[in-house]
This record gives C-alpha cells, structure tokens and sequence, in this order.
C-alpha cells in the first residue's frame, strides 16, 4: 500500500520506518530539511516542504495513494491546518494525530476518518494496523498470540461461525462480535460505534460491517486476514 507521512517527529518517523520495513510505499514530509536528510535512507522518499502551504501540498500524489497521515504533535495550529488542506485535496482516508483532548474534539468536527493518540498507542502498533487490510484493533498478549479485531470479510456476510469454523479452518477462537451503530457527537455529526455482542450464538449469520474478535497465534491471524481479503 502507498502512504503519505506528514510530520517526521518522533511518532511520524517511527511509523514511517515501521510502514517501510513492512514492505509498503512510504513518502515522509517534514519542514526540517534536518529531518529529511536523516531519515531518507531509512524509507521510500522523504521530502521537505511546508504542510500548511496549500500550494507546495498540491504536489503530493494523493491520487496513488491509500492513506495519508497528519502525525505532526510539536504545533495543534499546523496540524489543523495540514489537515484541513489534506481534506480538501484527499478525500479518502485520512488519519490525523490528537494532541490533547480539545485537539481531539476539533479533528472530531472536521469529519476526520481516524484520530490518533500517540501517548497511548506506539508507531508500531498503528503500522500493523494500517499494514494488514481488515485489521481494526490488535491486542498482543505476548510475543506469539493477540486478541485482534477485524472487519468481516465480504464473502463471510450471511453465514453463521458454525459454517465458517474458525477453530478447524484457521486455528482461531471466535471470542465476540462487534456491530456497529450510529452516534450523535456533540456537534451533531453522526458517528459510529461499536458495540460488543455479548456470547455468539454459533448459527446467528453475520451482517455486513460485523467486526470479530479473534484470539490465535499471530501466524494464524496474518494468514486468516490475507486468506479472507483476497477471496474478495
């Protein structure tokens, strides 16, 4: 997959390196040409240029790519603004750093698909995330097995885990099932939320937008989500 990573601070140049190293397409953007220098051996392209210049940031190929990424945590003023910028001339999927809860709340307003809390999630963490299609949340219990959260593949809609059996097929335990419904934040807007099934019912069919949870070895997981997305 192709990414863009605007702001090469601590959290953006890790996620970057991380994006890199699992094999994707990473342009990286900071205004220090300092930062550039250092980091351009250690991913795809790195560029230096002001990302609160809606000119010099209609450069960027937004139409090759999947995800951009506003991690920019040093000034609240110029991620608002690169963001909005970003919104404007890449209406897809856009993923913006929070600073603080205000922060959070004004990303909240501007309809942002994902907001990102660096102090609680790692770099790393969010590159698996955005790395393996389908993953929602991952959970890692040790070095070998997580709990993760994945978006129901397409060909799974209308059957029940009984036919899918997850434990024979793919050596996963099918713990609970989100759904997702919508929300009114305070400005408003809608937003979705997920809410956790409770004990699935072994013949309940699932529905479009389900999200399972699924515990297994972290092998059997990554296998589960390339196996699942690619019979799409």
């Amino acid at each position: 997959m192709n990414y863009i990573v605007i702001g090469l601070g601590n959290f953006g140049l890790a996620l970057a390196k991380k994006l890199t190293k699992l094999g994707n397409e990473v342009i990286g953007v900071d205004s220090s040409m300092t930062k550039v220098e250092s980091v351009k051996e250690k991913i795809s392209h790195a560029i230096c240029l002001d990302a609160t210049d809606e000119y010099t940031m209609g450069g960027l190929p937004y139409k090759d790519t999947d995800v951009v990424i506003i991690a920019i945590g040093e000034d609240t003023g110029a991620n608002i603004m690169a963001t909005a910028i970003v919104k404007k001339l890449h209406p897809h999927r856009i993923i913006s750093r929070a600073i603080d809860p205000l922060h959070a709340t004004i990303l909240e307003a501007m309809d942002i698909h994902t907001i990102v809390h660096p102090e609680e999630e790692t770099a790393e963490k969010w590159a698996k995330k955005l790395s393996l299609r389908g993953l929602v949340e991952s959970f890692e219990l040790s070095g070998k097995y997580s709990i993760v959260e994945i978006r129901l593949p397409l060909n799974f809609i209308g059957k029940s885990p009984e036919e899918i059996e997850f434990r024979a097929k793919y050596n996963l335990v099918l713990v609970t099932v989100m759904k997702i419904t919508a929300e009114k934040s305070i400005f408003g807007k809608v937003k979705r939320v997920n809410e956790v099934q409770g004990v699935v019912n072994s013949e309940t069919p699932f529905g479009k937008g389900d999200i399972l949870v699924l515990y297994g070895d972290n092998a059997d997981i990554k296998t589960f989500i390339r196996e699942s997305n690619a019979t799409e």
